[in-house]
């Protein structure tokens, strides 16, 4: 595909050059080569795929909830957050214990998540700017912030990314007036009736987001969120199980500077290396499901060894674990209306079967204990 120039830098009167796009998409469309058609049809067959093998699993929502965890902590920590999925699942459980901020951010990017989920369900639910700005109210509000984020409202006010003001900053994003323009072309492209393939416009979708950058904070993340709301809402997939933050996080200098290029012309190899980026993870979270479903297999037959009412005590509690993978004898009393007593046996009996593993040795009280082999698939 020849080089395709989306905007250019504009000198603006506060003495800095900000980028404006022009009008999107533009007039001729786009038109890739061969190698990106097929590296579409690869990453398209993947999907399929992954569609099809997470039908066969009885719990997909839990899997859906851990991979909602895991493309939270991914997408915060590309935003310098140091926390991990292990950190906000404990969060989870010991509820009323102060939460760490940068934890926080996990919870909130999962609130974000899941409120967008019931939203796309919705009946004649369109893809809209406002339901962006509904994400990004989820996201960002009572949240930890650089500065103030306005949750839920578009910038009023020039930004930039990089450096301490516009005029040494990496990329400068358009002023407001130009802003508006372009996310109002953006919401036309999400559902317009095109001939660009389903995949290649989300990748556009995204990369156009995060040039107009319209919020004071948080375009990163909220972005990230929309490629999994549009597939899903598109029918590409019958659940939200295709998330890319953990591709963007592993590969992030080159994230950045595909985004960048893309600016000025590098459009193709955007595309190419957010393909490359689905066809990574549909496989990565095939082979996850795999894995699963043989420690399921084999845990469910460590059960069975039980004495019967043992194993129907067990029998509740291990499904459980695939939705809330750390525990503690008050969770677990949640879980199942079991004493305490009989929450102890059951943890008990579950270290004895190597399920459960203490989270941390060297803990005297408050112990939460985690289903360490299940976590290990999702973190490796």
């Amino acid at each position: 595909m020849k080089s395709i120039q989306i905007g250019e830098l504009i000198q603006q009167k506060s003495g800095f050059k900000a980028f404006v796009p022009y009008p999107f998409p533009p007039k001729g469309g786009f038109e890739f080569n061969q190698k990106t058609l097929k590296k579409v049809d690869e990453a398209t067959r993947l999907l399929g795929k992954l569609d099809g093998i997470t039908k066969l699993l009885p719990d997909v929502d839990f899997f859906l909830g851990m991979y909602l965890r895991k493309d939270a902590a991914s997408s915060s920590q590309i935003e310098g957050t140091m926390a991990t999925m292990i950190d906000a699942i404990e969060a989870e459980v010991n509820s009323n214990a102060s939460i760490p901020p940068d934890v926080d951010d996990i919870l909130h990017y999962i609130k974000a998540l899941n409120y967008g989920m019931k939203r796309v369900q919705q009946d004649n639910f369109p893809m809209s700017l406002r339901f962006i700005r509904e994400l990004h109210k989820h996201l960002m509000d009572k949240a930890r912030s650089t500065h103030f984020s306005d949750p839920g409202e578009f910038r009023k006010s020039q930004n930039w990314i990089g450096g301490t003001r516009p005029d040494n900053a990496r990329f400068v994003p358009p002023p407001v007036e130009e802003m508006k323009v372009s996310l109002s072309d953006l919401e036309k492209f999400m559902h317009g009736d095109d001939d660009n393939l389903t995949l290649v416009k989300a990748a556009l979708i995204h990369a156009q987001f995060e040039t107009i950058h319209p919020f004071l904070d948080g375009n990163g993340r909220t972005g990230r969120m929309i490629i999994t709301f549009y597939l899903w809402k598109e029918g590409y997939l019958e659940k939200p199980v295709l998330f890319l933050s953990s591709y963007f996080k592993k590969h992030q200098k080159v994230y950045y500077e595909k985004l960048l290029n893309y600016h000025f012309g590098g459009v193709e190899e955007w595309v190419e290396f957010f393909l490359d980026g689905v066809a990574e993870i549909a496989n990565e979270a095939i082979d996850i499901v795999g894995k699963i479903t043989k420690l399921r297999d084999k845990d469910m037959l460590k059960i069975q060894t039980l004495g019967k009412r043992a194993a129907m005590s067990a029998g509740i509690v291990l499904p459980k674990l695939y939705e809330q993978p750390i525990v503690n004898i008050a969770s677990i009393q949640k879980m199942t209306n079991f004493s305490r007593v009989g929450s102890q046996d059951i943890i008990n009996r579950f270290i004895e079967m190597d399920i459960l593993v203490p989270k941390d040795k060297d803990k005297k009280y408050g112990q939460s204990y985690i289903y360490k082999k299940y976590v290990d698939i999702f973190s490796e």
